[in-house]
């Protein structure tokens, strides 16, 4: 075990520490809650350690031969007769702790335009783990996008699928996960060895997420929940809830830990960035499920909670865990945009390392190929490598944060603002020109966003060397902020 799953083994270490191990942030905007009609999933992938590379990749269709398929934690189960094309963001150490080189992939779409992002770890709570233990070699984070994106055709399939696979081999963790097509989305829990639950998110709300798991307050018999076999009678069987009622199910508590501070104060910041109208107390047992935003979502609004801190708000020096944090790898916002062409329906937020200091860089799905810089490197630093360039940049400011910090955010905030207006304006290109020569759309979406991953490699690189050169002068030669500040106007 080498991330921030919960395994057998992780999940005593969090029994002993009392909070999770994981510190991933999650966010699902229903379409009828965004501004542009798009559904939206994003998360912080966040880790123990803040020096672990990531590859992106793309996995294109293929036939197989019904043979076992091995996943990369040992799990064993047949393999489907084909896969279906699909991109990912991996470890850059796959191939060496998965044979197929596709561990922890993370999130990505598949060509059916079927989303997911995968997973928000969350702890087990003790009765639970005794009256369903989780399995070893069962459903952990490392291997879900690997297993699902491949086969699902739509997200409700996507559940149901991974639903069966949970209670047939077992899960080896307690996890929240997101799934989306351009119809509908999908917040799936698992909470034990075999039992799960999944809540369609409602078209005109969203849902927040941090570690600990979120589902109550549900109708286990409505058609928008999804569930395991016997979910109710086992529950009432081993007593994990005082009054397990059908009409008003609370699987957070049933199977995890609810009211820890360092989950439920990231739901309270994210629900007070998005709907600061419907005012709450701090540090709740639970918050609301699914909440209506104040004002339709936008992927800086997205981007905006992504990056959030106590900063201004009630909790400002008394909150553990803020969303922003430094151990972050990646993050990412997943849009489907049902009114574009299909193959240009999943348009993917990419940013790398520290996201506060970094910048969301739009992928298109057609986009099949990438940079070299983002698929080299490993653990250490190198120049060649996308991830270590954002990643330094977070490192070199913290040494000066008050004067490094912003100017840093400053720059990215235009690189932003820049491609929000871009994006526009190629979505319609884009439609009109798809509309009478398809390969030329897709050729044009593609090298747009292969460009915008070199251009923006290299000026990551730029502001390290930049960074780096104030560093090193003596005391007495050192920029001015106001020098520093024209220095970085790149």
């Amino acid at each position: 075990m080498k991330k921030h799953t919960l395994s057998l083994l992780s999940a005593t270490l969090l029994s002993l520490l009392g909070t999770s191990a994981d510190a991933c942030t999650g966010l699902i905007v229903g379409k009828g809650a965004s501004a542009d009609g798009s559904i939206m999933i994003a998360r912080n992938e966040d880790f123990g350690i803040n020096n672990w590379n990531k590859y992106l990749a793309f996995h294109p269709a293929q036939q197989n031969e019904g043979k076992l398929w091995k996943l990369g934690n040992g799990l064993e189960v047949p393999m489907p007769k084909a896969f279906l094309a699909y991109s990912s963001i991996r470890d850059w150490d796959a191939a060496t702790s998965d044979p197929a080189g596709k561990y922890y992939e993370e999130r990505g779409i598949n060509e059916y335009n079927v989303a997911l992002s995968a997973t928000t770890s969350a702890e087990v709570n003790d009765k639970a783990q005794k009256a369903d233990p989780l399995i070893e070699k069962g459903i952990i984070e490392a291997i879900i996008p690997t297993l699902i994106l491949p086969q699902a055709k739509s997200a409700k399939e996507g559940v149901e699928l991974l639903g069966h696979y949970v209670e047939t081999h077992g899960a080896g963790e307690g996890n929240s996960l997101y799934l989306a097509d351009v119809n509908e989305a999908w917040l799936m829990e698992i909470g034990s060895g075999h039992h799960w639950i999944a809540v369609r998110v409602p078209d005109d709300s969203y849902a927040m997420v941090a570690n600990g798991l979120r589902i109550h307050g549900v109708n286990l018999d409505d058609s928008q929940v999804l569930h395991s076999p016997k979910l109710l009678e086992f529950v009432r069987e081993h007593k994990l809830l005082d009054n397990a009622d059908p009409k008003n199910f609370n699987f957070a508590k049933a199977f995890g830990v609810i009211a820890d501070p360092y989950n439920v104060d990231r739901e309270w910041l994210g629900q007070q960035l998005l709907s600061a109208s419907h005012q709450q107390p701090t540090r709740q047992a639970q918050y609301p499920l699914f909440m209506k935003p104040d004002a339709p979502i936008t992927v800086p609004d997205v981007t905006k909670l992504l990056r959030a801190t106590y900063d201004g708000t009630a909790l400002a020096g008394k909150a553990e865990r803020p969303i922003r944090i430094d151990r972050q790898l990646e993050s990412h916002i997943i849009q489907l945009r049902k009114e574009m062409p299909k193959e240009l329906q999943g348009l993917i937020w990419q940013s790398y390392g520290v996201l506060a200091e970094s910048v969301m860089v739009p992928l298109y799905h057609s986009l099949e190929t990438y940079p070299l810089p983002y698929r080299s490197g490993s653990d250490s630093y190198s120049d060649d490598s996308a991830y270590w360039q954002f990643r330094s940049l977070t490192a070199l400011a913290n040494t000066n944060p008050d004067k490094y910090l912003p100017l840093l955010r400053g720059v990215w905030g235009k690189q932003s603002e820049k491609f929000y207006k871009e994006v526009a304006v190629l979505d319609k290109t884009l439609k009109q020109t798809y509309a009478s020569d398809k390969a030329t759309a897709l050729q044009l979406a593609a090298d747009y966003s292969y460009g915008q991953l070199e251009q923006n490699y290299q000026l990551a690189k730029e502001l390290r060397y930049k960074l780096m050169t104030d560093l090193t002068k003596s005391t007495e030669k050192k920029y001015s902020e106001e020098e520093f500040k024209k220095i970085m106007s790149l």
